[in-house]
């Protein structure tokens, strides 16, 4: 006997965003909720008149379901396997599974994978599993059950880090830890170049693999350069900068902990090279004063605005932030700019820049309009799912 699912009913004319493919139900559109229905379970939803539309994950707050499917499904083990088999198949064409270059990449990226609520980052043998909804949380089991059997040989451990991601009305109390095995390697390659990685204790899964392809811009550019990486974090940017021939690297990052990982990870790449150096210090007070000393600028910082209430002052701190950069970058100098707020869109981003530059006065010119890689697909639907931005800008 088939399951018997609780349905959310919308109100009148509410439909159409999920006609359009769009996978979120938001609180407000809700009519009722015919059955009793606790954060996590799986609803089916239907319009007002009675036509079925989808059926996802419920939770509480504005984003009240996830949409996994637009048709009736069972969503059992093999409809998990499925969608992650599928996952993996888009990497295999990317050429990002068994790449002897790169061994750390996206592996599931939410609704660009038809997954809404799930982060999966594979690190040399490791899939590190993020929940942001209690519905993937509670099936993590099945999910890594299902990794295993897609990936075989090539897995060696499961880590699920959903202790800080889990929605924060959520009565739900995840603890971190592995799902399967044990990982003996904390070191990943991209492109050759070697990161240690601290997927326990580091910011988001334990490295920031959507600026691989901008990583890789950056050492073009920095031949010859005086470089500064500012919100450094693992200090990716610094040592791709030093590869391409930088003149200097300096690191900045508010954290003594980014520091030491990003000391660390130069000395991998670099040891006992004296081009780099890197201080812990807030991001505006080390660029009070550095007139004309650095002339390749990355502002890469952490997210200003994560929700829809914070993106007026998260736009006025990337106005200070460029301004600032722009006054200081010494002539002919380039600048990469990057926002990783979702609810910040690409217009307001370049909006917020360019008022920057204004203050400023300094002619600037557009070189490139940067993007998320490949392994975080934006579901065509879903425009929110492309939350990285990124300007490359030429300075006189």
């Amino acid at each position: 006997m088939s399951q018997v699912y609780s349905r959310v009913i919308l109100r009148s004319g509410k439909e159409q965003s999920l006609l359009r493919f769009h996978p979120w139900v938001f609180s407000g559109a809700i009519k009722e909720i015919r059955g009793s229905v606790a954060e996590g379970d799986v609803v089916e939803v239907y319009s007002n008149r009675n036509e079925f539309l989808g059926m996802g994950h419920y939770q509480i707050g504005s984003i009240a379901v996830r949409i996994f499917s637009f048709q009736p499904v069972t969503p059992d083990a093999e409809f998990w396997k499925d969608k992650l088999q599928k996952a993996f198949d888009v990497r295999v064409q990317l050429g990002l599974i068994d790449n002897p270059e790169t061994n750390v990449f996206r592996l599931v990226h939410g609704e660009g994978d038809g997954m809404p609520g799930l982060i999966v980052d594979f690190y040399n043998g490791t899939a590190v599993m993020q929940s942001h909804s209690v519905g993937m949380y509670l099936i993590r089991g099945t999910l890594s059950a299902a990794l295993q059997q897609i990936m075989g040989s090539r897995l060696k451990a499961v880590y699920n880090k959903s202790e800080k991601t889990m929605p924060f009305k959520a009565d739900v109390k995840p603890v971190d830890g592995y799902l399967f095995g044990k990982s003996e390697s904390f070191e990943v390659s991209e492109y050759n170049n070697r990161f240690k990685v601290d997927w326990v204790e580091g910011q988001k899964t334990g490295f920031f693999v959507d600026q691989r392809e901008n990583r890789r811009l950056v050492r073009e550019y920095s031949k010859g350069r005086r470089v500064l990486n500012m919100f450094c974090y693992s200090g990716g940017f610094s040592f791709y900068a030093m590869q391409g021939g930088a003149e200097l690297v300096h690191s900045v990052d508010a954290s003594e902990k980014a520091i030491e990982l990003t000391r660390a990870n130069v000395e991998l790449n670099f040891p006992n090279d004296a081009r780099h150096e890197a201080f812990a210090v807030d991001a505006f007070d080390f660029m009070k004063d550095i007139k004309d000393k650095y002339d390749l600028i990355i502002l890469d910082p952490p997210a200003f605005a994560k929700h829809r209430n914070a993106l007026d002052q998260a736009l006025k701190g990337y106005k200070r932030l460029n301004a600032r950069a722009f006054d200081q970058i010494a002539p002919g100098g380039i600048l990469f700019t990057f926002s990783c707020s979702q609810v910040v869109t690409k217009d307001k981003f370049r909006e917020a820049v360019f008022s920057g530059a204004a203050i400023s006065g300094r002619k600037v010119r557009i070189l490139h309009q940067l993007v998320q890689p490949a392994d975080h697909p934006i579901d065509m639907y879903h425009p929110e799912g492309e939350y990285l931005k990124g300007l490359v800008l030429y300075v006189e």
